[in-house]
């Protein structure tokens, strides 16, 4: 049997009980593993204790995933203190691991927080009210919904002819599920959007550095994946990469 490639999953520092641990919420491994039909390896946030080239060169692609933290607006130029929780570990895994992915011409995909990585470690900003601004959509539900309920909170994206997702879907547009508090504000050089929601903000875009191709999304494919056939396309196209044939 041949082996199968083998993705890495950022992780996050998540407080357990006394401690902290770096985790990865299971919907994000099992979707890949399963739809992308590959083996998973994690990245700890760590950046004190390894680096990123030390590992992308024994990796097929890396998957940047959603989080509750936000990415430090430091990060991209801002100088006021922004909303938590942040995880600034992450912060500079993340980054250090967007350049080494580049670097080894290793496929790069995002996930929500993910997508916002990307947009940041390019040299792209960030916009902070895609939940409050009253000339956009409601990008998120409002405070104290259900968990489960928030991820049912969904809106339209008009994917951009002849990109990535539009061929894939064989679909000029899609419905998809919308939990984000923030969301690009300048768009990093060398990306291209591939889907835009009703209110212009940027939903998804891709790119081929050095080749190899990097796609990021705004929402999550990850949820429900096991029962929606559109979810499950992002990931098979995740696997197409890991295999040099996206």
């Amino acid at each position: 049997m041949s082996a199968r490639p083998v993705l890495g999953i950022i992780a996050c520092n998540r407080q357990v009980g006394a401690e902290y641990a770096q985790a990865v919420m299971n919907r994000y491994a099992k979707a890949a593993m399963r739809h992308a039909d590959c083996a998973a390896l994690l990245i700890p946030s760590l950046p004190d204790y390894m680096r990123a080239d030390e590992i992308v060169g024994r990796l097929d692609g890396v998957l940047l995933t959603g989080s509750p933290s936000n990415v430090e607006p430091a990060r991209y130029g801002e100088d006021d203190a922004g909303e938590g929780p942040f995880d600034p570990d992450r912060d500079r895994m993340m980054r250090d691991l967007v350049e080494a992915v580049i670097a080894a011409q290793r496929p790069l995909f995002g996930i929500c927080r993910g997508f916002q990585d990307i947009n940041v470690a390019l040299g792209g900003t960030l916009r902070r009210d895609t939940a409050t601004n009253g000339e956009l959509l409601s990008h998120h539900t409002p405070d104290g919904t259900l968990f489960d309920a928030m991820f049912d909170h969904c809106h339209h994206v008009d994917l951009v002819e002849g990109g990535m997702l539009a061929s894939a879907y064989g679909a000029s547009a899609l419905d998809v599920n919308s939990v984000h508090y923030q969301g690009v504000g300048r768009l990093a050089d060398g990306l291209s959007v591939e889907a835009r929601a009703p209110d212009g903000l940027v939903e998804a875009f891709s790119a081929r550095p050095n080749g190899a191709p990097l796609l990021a999304v705004q929402w999550h494919p990850e949820w429900s994946v096991d029962g929606n056939e559109e979810s499950q396309t992002y990931f098979r196209l995740l696997g197409q990469a890991l295999r040099s044939e996206l």
